[in-house]
């Protein structure tokens, strides 16, 4: 920070985030049956002030009226604020001890309680600027010193001016008599500090607005405890998103949109040229040319299982890590399959139909238990194999087919090849990625090896099957039921017409791809890619991504965080270790991974380091992506 710098910071709902008078009624009303409507009206009163409608003295007057508070009471109020002292002004303690002889605190609050929690943060009484409680004998508080110019419409530029500063003086506030002193002409700019509560009308005649402190460090090029503002990563949620996921994220600070419906490739070009992180489901692709047009990107959050709508191998190129969520709606898949299972072997799609047109067809023909019979499961991963428990529990004979040699729960076997799971199976269930070489993996001769009478479902990946040949083979009655979930093309929204062959078909339940849209598994999914994505952008570690070398890293401790993502080609480490040594930089901790198309190197050096060191790693030929975290 310059010498020269001086910085005003308001108290109420920017220092902290409350505005202590409104604390203050909660104690002194509390048990008295007109509090909540007492609190009601202090509030209004309050942001009638901060709003320029209502002159501060008249503010003043008409809380401390109602708040019917006394001596006794401050404690209690200052114990409150200063566990609700604002986070950033929290993460930044020691730079505002650091720097408190440049600070200082002016607010038409009140010295009583503001002094005690600024005292922790290094700033003397004597850069405290604010009002004062007026007592009886008694100890009530009965008003404030009227002759305090902050007791009086713009005294907040009065006192900014007899302080005398010389140099820049930024203030830092939440309210129009803070914007005041730019405007009387006593200060140099004014950032509208929105952490706590965001006013529109202050906003508007702000400089800048601070969403943090550390968004005003940023701007001002000061010492701070975060290498970047977390208000200034863009994040761009498609495709409706759980609720729980978008408040994870808007509480760590990022700044948050959300779009409903998914993005068509040219919308989508528009849209991320700014955003640091994407979250979408199954319906938007990322492709190369989305890539090309996202100059800030970061990650990738694939709020699903599958990431074959994402160009895995272009991100790697770009330095892009991609997240999913690989087990948290494995059970509301499987539960689907086996509800499905137990409907087509009872023929109740057709029957429903019957009924709702009036009906009557009860029959026990071409009805069957699931008991006793032989289920095929195609791929026995994490769905699979779940599927493979559920499904013995009911009596089911199961039997599977994978690539790899798998560990077959309970009574499960593995078939040696598909053409036996093929031929021998009565159900047959698909649970396979989307990788393009799986592409049309069931072909018109698979489904002509199957059981005549066969159950199939797909609830895996549309393109994974050839369409038109189960519909043949539905049509013929070869396949007996059906059921779908995935499709090789889908709509976008739930505005758009779904089209497909297999509309019509007997005994078959098409559903839009909802296998794992349950309440529960989207908000498991909610849950865990925003966490693994916030852990990526706080502290670099990669566990999970399904595209980078996974590392996890211990939390960074009084040091600086190198991030070196490079094409893996040999003698990268050498380099960034040669420019490392010829700095004289003291690493505490190194870290590298790499996989066929890159490498992850970490490197956490001592606080103190010469800028230039940062162009030099950057410079490094096989450089893709370089960042510093603090």
């Amino acid at each position: 920070m310059e010498n020269q710098k001086h910085i005003i910071i308001d108290f109420d709902s920017t220092f902290t985030r409350v505005e202590a008078l409104d604390v203050l009624c909660e104690i002194s009303l509390k048990g008295k049956p007109d509090a909540k409507e007492s609190l009601k009206k202090i509030k209004e009163i309050t942001d009638l002030g901060m709003e320029g409608k209502l002159s501060f003295r008249e503010s003043l007057e008409q809380r401390l009226d109602i708040l019917k508070a006394h001596q006794e009471h401050l404690p209690e109020l200052v114990d409150r604020l200063s566990k609700q002292v604002s986070v950033s002004f929290k993460r930044n303690k020691q730079y505002i001890k650091k720097y408190a002889q440049q600070i200082y605190i002016l607010s038409n609050g009140f010295k009583d309680f503001i002094v005690p929690i600024v005292a922790e943060y290094g700033i003397s009484q004597n850069h405290v600027y604010a009002n004062e409680f007026t007592f009886d004998d008694q100890g009530n508080i009965i008003g404030f010193d009227s002759e305090n110019v902050l007791s009086k419409n713009g005294g907040k530029p009065k006192v900014v001016k007899s302080l005398n500063l010389q140099g820049e003086i930024c203030v830092l506030g939440d309210g129009y008599t803070d914007y005041e002193i730019k405007k009387e002409g006593a200060a140099t700019t004014f950032y509208a500090f929105t952490e706590n509560v965001k006013r529109e009308s202050v906003v508007e005649l702000a400089d800048h607005e601070a969403p943090s402190l550390d968004e005003f460090l940023f701007l001002n090029n000061m010492e701070r405890a975060i290498s970047f503002p977390k208000s200034r990563i863009n994040v761009l949620l498609l495709e409706n998103i759980h609720p729980h996921g978008i408040k994870k994220l808007e509480n760590e600070g990022y700044n948050v949109t959300v779009h409903s419906a998914g993005m068509d490739e040219d919308e989508l070009v528009e849209a991320i040229k700014d955003v640091s992180i994407i979250g979408i489901r199954s319906k938007t692709n990322i492709t190369k040319r989305v890539l090309d047009n996202a100059n800030r990107l970061l990650g990738v959050g694939a709020f699903c299982i599958g990431t074959n709508q994402i160009d895995l191998t272009e991100c790697q190129r770009k330095g892009i890590a991609v997240f999913n969520a690989p087990f948290s709606n494995t059970r509301s898949v499987v539960e689907l399959a086996i509800a499905e299972i137990i409907m087509l072997m009872r023929n109740i799609p057709d029957k429903s139909v019957l009924m709702h047109q009036g009906k009557w067809d009860k029959s026990a023909s071409g009805s069957f238990e699931v008991r006793g019979k032989k289920l095929g499961i195609i791929g026995y991963g994490n769905i699979g194999a779940q599927l493979s428990v559920l499904a013995e529990s009911l009596g089911l004979v199961v039997q599977f087919y994978d690539l790899e040699e798998k560990l077959a729960l309970g009574n499960a076997t593995q078939c040696k090849t598909i053409e036996e799971l093929l031929e021998t199976s009565d159900i047959i269930s698909l649970h396979i990625d989307g990788r393009p070489e799986n592409k049309q993996f069931l072909t018109e001769e698979h489904f002509s090896q199957m059981k005549d009478g066969v159950i199939f479902l797909n609830l895996a990946r549309g393109p994974v099957i050839e369409v038109p040949a189960l519909r043949k083979y539905i049509e013929s009655g070869k396949i007996k039921g059906a059921g779908v979930d995935v499709f090789p093309v889908e709509p976008k929204s739930n505005d758009e017409e779904f089209v497909s062959e297999l509309r019509g078909m007997p005994n078959t339940i098409l559903s839009p791809h909802i296998g794992g849209s349950t309440l529960e598994a989207q908000e498991n999914i909610a849950d865990f890619v925003p966490g693994k994505i916030i852990e990526y952008i706080n502290t670099g570690s990669t566990s999970n991504s399904v595209n980078f070398p996974n590392i996890v890293l211990p939390s960074l401790q009084n040091a600086h965080r190198f991030i070196h993502i490079h094409r893996n080609e040999p003698g990268v480490l050498a380099k960034i270790n040669n420019e490392l040594a010829a700095h004289d930089l003291n690493i505490v901790g190194q870290y590298l991974k790499t996989n066929e198309v890159i490498g992850y190197v970490i490197t956490d050096i001592n606080k103190g380091y010469d800028e230039d060191i940062i162009d030099r790693l950057k410079s490094i030929p096989e450089t893709i992506r370089f960042r510093v975290l603090y």
